[in-house]
């Protein structure tokens, strides 16, 4: 079959006609079947093939068609001429016309399609295939739906959205459901409308929410010389998770509300007084004898938009001085698997009728934010529904006419297991039938004995400090957290009891770091099965060391394990089986604190290094308070980590103070024990006697340390000549630079008497003070003292006028904002001062304190006597 459609000059051409095929029989029309009758042979008249052959034309409107006949036994019988169509169709939303498919069996022809009306291009232009066979293939592109409508069923054309269904943007998506709290009322919505009370903020794709309820149980506390506020969470977030909540303070000097103004710059709130995501807030420099009203309100990203008024939490507190003193002690009366039963004396300074007394109590492995509270009209209160064998913190305060006063210090007692009920049942039965016998006489005798102690209680001082207090508090009848472990015999047995065991396997050592009195410390890196592979510090004990030195290695490990506290070295665990005994604890990329100090002379703020004595003053007053004493408190002793976080460590000279001396409990070392001099407090040098104070002297060294950036105490002085100026009242002078608040906290630390030293807690305040207020860090002292700075000499008041010469009289100008804050411009005012008053001040170290109190009293007597003229 030829067709003239190209040059002529090939083989395969003939006059400018091109061959398309060679047509011949595939089948013989005289062979016979074998095997088959006659009747059943194939009819030769009616045997015919037929062949089909595709080509493809140019584009003249005519071609021609030629069959050349090569002599073969066959016949032409027909011709068919056809071509194959791809219809018109609707895909994707878009229209192709009718289209000839290729010349080719695998030719593909491209056509370009056009959108059903109105609707928009999506991408590339829509564009489908026509094959041979005449079928659509191989869509590329297409056309979308607009705006609040969706393709139908078979995508040939776009539908509107339902009532109650949106669909925001152009696309092939459905329509989808309107959000919670919206709504359509319209075909086609592209958007959902907020149903009343709802908003949706500008950030908001799609739901609508609401703004928070306002807070829940918002009450308040002494904190220090603050007023801690606490709530809990609404009841209600909105459906939103951007919850913060924000303070509202106002002064109400005679009766609120009527005459509240709103507080002024003065008062501090910490961490701040908006946008606040935990539920505490601590306020501080309030002014005295007013009343406070304060609203928390809970915010979130459409508290903006709502126009109804927002819904607080409100208190109000005065700071008057007439709310009660805490209550002093906390006791364990009984207590059961599911319940404890808690016993207090009156609060020393009652302040008039104690009308009741609320107790908060949560468990202790639980966030004390979910504390609960009781009220109790009596000095004794049951605690149920507690779980068995678990660890509750307790704490009570009073109320009088005038409101709460301060809660008491923290006691933690712990109920009893289900065996250890059982056991305790048990062996209660055959003392059932005595007790009642004897319940009679009993009630009696205590009566009269609580009748004594009330009416004791009431009549009498109290003999202890603050500190004593305390130790009693959270030792008396609570859980004892603290075990020396040189009380054991086999010092494996406290390690067992208080460090775990550490598979060496678990621990992999990458490099020697330093050599210890034991053995060697090396880096490595511990393979922990909770929190993955942590840096670790392992100290080794060196083969063939005493028994002595072991039970010391030992010891240590037996200390630390008891310890929980993110200022205090962590220790991750010991191996003491399989291989050389080690203690493995965390790892501090800075390393010891003076080297690091003198390494980066220079390189800190003032308020980074009050930063991270904070953290050493916390860590110890978390010592202190589980009524141990470190002895070697120095900057070499403490570490570093990688973010400035500052560590006690070096437990080797700690010890449980087991003494007592003047009521402060007392550790007495033996003859010959090594004493650092330069760091350790004159009592403990002369008397061996070790306390708490021992240990706030060491700190201001710590103190003088840090702010020096590692400089060496006493210099070059020998260890005498360092004892024989202390004992003259000699006492480092300021660091270069040194802001003066915290050279006199030294000096404070530095005080001969060791019961008028300040605590822990009180460092800890006055150093959170300076970090909220870093204008107090300004004043920079720059005089070495040429003379004792500790004067025992009373205060010259002859050219004293006004109550800011008294305070500069008595070396405690520091304090005149806050006296003006409180309006203390007479002098008669400042001669009535009681220590109550000297404490809502914001007056918290023990020492100014008792200066302050004795220094009114003389300013008393001069008044008195005519001395000043007013």
């Amino acid at each position: 079959t030829w067709s003239p459609d190209q040059p002529e000059g090939d083989g395969e051409t003939r006059e400018g006609w091109v061959k398309i095929d060679t047509i011949a029989p595939d089948k013989s029309f005289s062979r016979v079947e074998q095997n088959l009758p006659h009747q059943y042979q194939p009819n030769r008249l009616h045997r015919v093939n037929v062949k089909t052959r595709s080509f493809g034309v140019s584009a003249l409107a005519i071609f021609v068609l030629a069959f050349v006949d090569s002599g073969a036994c066959i016949s032409l019988m027909g011709v068919s001429i056809f071509y194959r169509m791809c219809p018109q169709t609707t895909q994707n939303l878009a229209v192709f016309p009718d289209t000839p498919s290729g010349a080719e069996p695998a030719a593909l022809v491209p056509v370009d399609g056009a959108c059903v009306p109105n609707l928009p291009q999506a991408g590339a232009l829509p564009k489908l295939h026509c094959n041979a066979e005449g079928d659509w293939m191989v869509a590329v592109g297409g056309c979308v739906c607009n705006e609040g409508s969706e393709p139908n069923q078979n995508s040939t054309s776009c539908v509107a959205c339902p009532v109650g269904q949106y669909k925001p943007e152009p696309g092939l998506t459905r329509c989808s459901v309107c959000p919670s709290h919206s709504r359509t009322t319209v075909e086609g919505s592209r958007v959902c409308e907020c149903q009343s009370g709802f908003y949706r903020a500008d950030t908001d794709i799609t739901g609508c929410t609401a703004p928070p309820s306002a807070p829940l149980s918002l009450s308040w506390e002494y904190e220090g010389s603050g007023v801690l506020l606490r709530w809990r969470p609404p009841l209600s977030a909105g459906g939103r998770d951007d919850l913060s909540y924000t303070i509202q303070c106002r002064v109400c000097p005679i009766a609120p509300p009527a005459v509240c103004v709103r507080c002024g710059d003065s008062v501090t709130y910490s961490p701040r007084p908006s946008g606040l995501t935990q539920t505490r807030v601590l306020l501080g420099n309030l002014l005295t004898r007013v009343t406070y009203l304060i609203q928390v309100q809970a915010v979130n990203g459409v508290s903006g938009l709502s126009p109804l008024p927002p819904q607080f939490a409100t208190v109000n507190f005065s700071t008057s001085q007439s709310v009660p003193s805490p209550v002093p002690l906390v006791h364990q009366v009984s207590r059961s698997a599911d319940s404890i039963t808690l016993s207090w004396p009156q609060p020393e300074q009652p302040n008039g009728e104690i009308l009741e007394y609320q107790l908060r109590y949560y468990d202790k492995s639980t966030d004390e934010d979910s504390s609960f509270s009781l009220l109790s009209q009596t000095n004794m209160a049951t605690v149920g529904q507690l779980s068995p064998g678990s660890i509750y913190a307790f704490q009570i305060r009073a109320r009088n006419e005038r409101g709460y006063g301060p809660y008491s210090n923290t006691v933690y007692f712990t109920t009893l297991g289900e065996e250890e009920h059982s056991q305790a049942l048990q062996s209660h039965l055959p003392l059932l039938v005595g007790s009642v016998m004897g319940g009679a006489a009993f009630l009696l005798v205590a009566a009269a004995l609580v009748l004594v102690f009330v009416f004791r209680s009431k009549r009498r001082e109290s003999p202890y400090s603050d500190r004593l207090q305390r130790y009693i508090t959270n030792r008396g009848g609570g859980v004892k957290y603290y075990v020396d472990p040189s009380t054991y015999e086999d010092p494996n047995e406290a390690v067992r009891e208080f460090a775990r065991e550490i598979d060496p396997a678990h621990i992999k050592l990458e490099a020697v770091i330093g050599a210890g009195q034991f053995g060697e410390v090396q880096r490595g890196r511990y393979r922990s099965g909770g929190r993955g592979e942590v840096a670790v510090c392992v100290r080794t004990l060196r083969p063939g060391v005493s028994e002595v030195a072991r039970r010391a290695f030992l010891a240590e490990a037996g200390v630390m394990g008891q310890f929980d506290h993110p200022n205090v070295l962590r220790l991750e665990g010991v191996v003491t089986r399989g291989g050389p005994e080690r203690i493995v604890t965390e790892y501090m990329d800075n390393g010891q604190l003076d080297s690091f100090l003198r390494e980066n002379e220079g390189q800190f703020s003032v308020l980074q290094l009050v930063g991270m004595l904070r953290g050493i003053a916390a860590g110890m007053r978390y010592l202190s308070e589980k009524n141990f004493v470190h002895r070697d408190l120095a900057a070499r002793n403490i570490l570093v980590n990688a973010n400035l976080v500052c560590k006690i460590s070096d437990f080797g000279l700690s010890r449980l103070m087991r003494n007592q001396e003047k009521n402060i409990p007392t550790y007495t070392a033996s003859l010959g024990t090594k004493i650092p001099v330069r760091w350790t407090a004159p009592e403990a040098i002369q008397h061996r006697k070790f306390s708490t104070a021992s240990d706030v002297w060491s700190f201001g060294i710590v103190m003088w340390e840090v702010m020096s950036y590692g400089e060496r105490p006493y210099w070059d002085m020998s260890n005498q000549e360092v004892m024989n100026a202390v004992t003259d009242q000699y006492r480092l002078p300021a660091p270069p630079s040194c802001p003066a608040a915290l050279h006199i906290l030294m000096l404070d630390c530095w005080t001969q008497e060791r019961t008028e030293r300040p605590g822990f807690d009180n460092i800890v305040s006055t150093l959170d003070r300076l970090m909220r207020h870093p204008s107090m860090l300004k004043t920079v002292t720059t005089t070495r003292p040429s003379q004792p700075l500790l004067s025992h000499a009373p205060p010259d008041f002859s050219a004293v006028l006004t109550v800011s010469d008294w305070l500069d009289a008595l070396k405690m100008g520091r304090y005149k904002e806050e006296f003006d804050q409180a309006e203390l411009h007479s002098l008669e005012a400042a001669a009535g001062l009681t220590l109550e008053d000297i404490r809502r001040l914001g007056v918290s170290l023990l020492g100014h304190q008792k200066k302050i109190l004795n220094g009114a009293q003389q300013l008393r007597v001069h008044l008195n006597q005519g001395q000043i003229e007013v």
